[in-house]
């Protein structure tokens, strides 16, 4: 009875904590996000590679910005990284981008913004520092229309956690 007891406080308790990581991990909508596009004259260069998923539509023509950071407030930002010429952004496909900006510390937030009626759906977004490890943010989401999209990792959140890995 004791074994079976313990057992099952040891699950719960397992359980609990793949629960609230599954809660922390997923991208959320923010209604306000201050973007400081004039902190971003820099010498840093960041590579950005964003994989849409195969469930997204074929490509989108709608207008793609990201703002990236760290927990110190440095920020990068770039305000349209879509060319519906060339057809970034299409479905089962991997777009990659050189983005400059402030040098930051290890990168722990990413924010994607759409604005546009095709829609799109995201995988992963990986981004690469000079001075900063790789991080793989999981989003599996579509984007939702004229809000920012994305996760706050830096305050409080493990690195560790489901959604984000650190290379």
């Amino acid at each position: 009875m004791k074994a079976a007891v313990t057992f099952l406080l040891h699950f719960t308790f397992i359980f609990s904590i793949i629960q609230a990581r599954s809660i922390i991990s997923q991208p959320h909508a923010l209604r306000s996000f201050k973007v400081n596009d004039t902190q971003n004259v820099g010498s840093c260069s960041y590579t950005v590679s964003i994989t849409s998923s195969c469930y997204s539509p074929r490509y989108t023509r709608d207008q793609i910005s990201i703002s990236f950071g760290d927990a110190y407030g440095y920020q990068v930002y770039a305000p349209r990284i879509d060319d519906p010429r060339s057809r970034t952004f299409e479905s089962c496909s991997t777009d990659t981008f050189q983005i400059s900006g402030p040098c930051t510390y290890q990168i722990c937030y990413v924010y994607l913004y759409r604005s546009g009626y095709d829609g799109w759906k995201v995988d992963t977004v990986t981004i690469y520092g000079h001075y900063t490890r790789a991080v793989t943010f999981y989003y599996n989401a579509f984007i939702p229309n004229n809000l920012w999209f994305g996760f706050d990792l830096c305050h409080g959140t493990s690195a560790s956690s489901t959604s984000i890995r650190i290379m």
